[in-house]
């Protein structure tokens, strides 16, 4: 197995796209195929061929902010995505620019701040933003129900926006989900009502961003916030007396990281590489500079960073494993691919460009609860 530092360290601009429209690039997803999905800030998916970044498909009908976008494990052909317009849609990439295929949605006043699909195709679920200053609620469909049949919701776990809901990748009975509370619940949705699927809360102390499971049996569960802190648990610990904290540290920030003596100024998310077993980690700095590392139990390493491409902050990352390539976004409208050897044909501007249109995320001051939830035994 080669070392990931090996397989990052060979990495270059092979492509680099920008759209004509300023436009915040905010979430990328992988069909094995070979098509990239890319979510905008103008609430447009755009389709792009993953080997020459060119866009060869657009699709437009969410009017509200988007919250990720994924390909179907099964059905590749079928790409979701969700927004804040209180929807999930589903379209058929076989026919770029048509309507949505199937709509997904709940009751009026939900806004979806999160979805995910579960690894079998067969279970939807969104988390919604606080409703009426109480309550945030996961909402669950059966995807195969053409007319887009709601299971049910919970309504009990989370107090304010639920900002990240993952499926895991081979349980499909089982959900992580992320809150600005500052929790992160863990579901074993076999069990049926919330209060028997709830199997473990996990206090981030802050308002977590984004929520992700990783480890080699995907045992282990990273959680990043919103202020840039960091936290990896190990859930195999939950029936034992051994404490569930893999690493921790409030503030990203503030760790001697780069090779200046200086740490990342946020963190992108991260991502479990199956194929070299490694946690990777991607940071950055304000001018788009990146910094890809390695989360384990000793910390977060420098592997290698990345220069010379983005223009400002890097919203999302993709790890392409067949090809051991990198894709990236941001908010300088650009989608990047990095490859081994690649030579960038066509030197871009690297230059931000920004525009008043583009993305402004909504600012609210994180809630710090005094609780914690115990586990549930079985």
């Amino acid at each position: 197995m080669e070392d990931l530092e090996e397989k990052l360290k060979v990495l270059s601009i092979a492509r680099r796209s920008c759209p004509e429209e300023p436009t915040y690039l905010l979430d990328v997803a992988l069909q094995p195929s070979g098509l990239l999905a890319v979510s905008c800030s103008n609430f447009t998916i755009h389709l792009h061929n993953k080997d020459t970044l060119k866009q060869v498909g657009e699709y437009q009908g969410h009017n509200g902010r988007l919250c990720g976008v994924t390909f179907g494990h099964t059905s590749s052909d079928l790409l979701y995505s969700g927004s804040a317009d209180g929807t999930v849609r589903v379209w058929d990439v076989r026919q770029p620019g048509t309507e949505a295929a199937q709509k997904f949605k709940s009751d009026p006043a939900h806004c979806y701040c999160s979805f995910d699909l579960s690894c079998s195709d067969m279970l939807l679920c969104a988390g919604t933003e606080q409703v009426d200053s109480e309550d945030s609620f996961l909402i669950f469909w059966d995807s195969r129900k053409p007319a887009g049949g709601l299971l049910g919701v919970y309504s009990e776990s989370h107090s304010d926006d639920i900002t990240q809901v993952r499926f895991h990748p081979r349980d499909k009975d089982r959900l992580a989900s992320g809150s600005t509370d500052g929790l992160v619940n863990v579901f074993d949705l076999s069990r049926g009502a919330e209060e028997d699927a709830l199997l473990a809360t996990c206090n981030s102390d802050s308002s977590a961003s984004s929520v992700c499971w990783s480890g080699a049996n995907y045992t282990q569960l990273l959680c990043l916030s919103h202020d840039e802190g960091l936290h990896l648990w190990d859930l195999g610990q939950l029936d034992t007396d051994e404490p569930l904290t893999i690493f921790s540290t409030s503030d990203a920030r503030s760790l001697t990281l780069l090779a200046d003596g200086r740490g990342v100024d946020y963190l992108v998310g991260g991502r479990w590489l199956e194929d070299t077993q490694k946690l990777l980690v991607v940071g950055g700095k304000n001018n788009g500079d990146l910094h890809l590392m390695e989360c384990d139990a000793r910390g977060l390493h420098l592997l290698r960073s990345l220069e010379g491409g983005h223009a400002s902050t890097v919203r999302c990352f993709l790890w392409d494993a067949a090809e051991e390539a990198l894709f990236t976004g941001g908010e300088d409208a650009q989608l990047l691919l990095w490859k081994p050897g690649g030579e960038e044909l066509t030197p871009g501007k690297r230059e931000s460009m920004k525009s008043e249109s583009a993305l402004r995320l909504k600012s609210r001051p994180h809630k710090k609860h005094g609780y914690h939830r115990e586990k549930k035994t079985a």
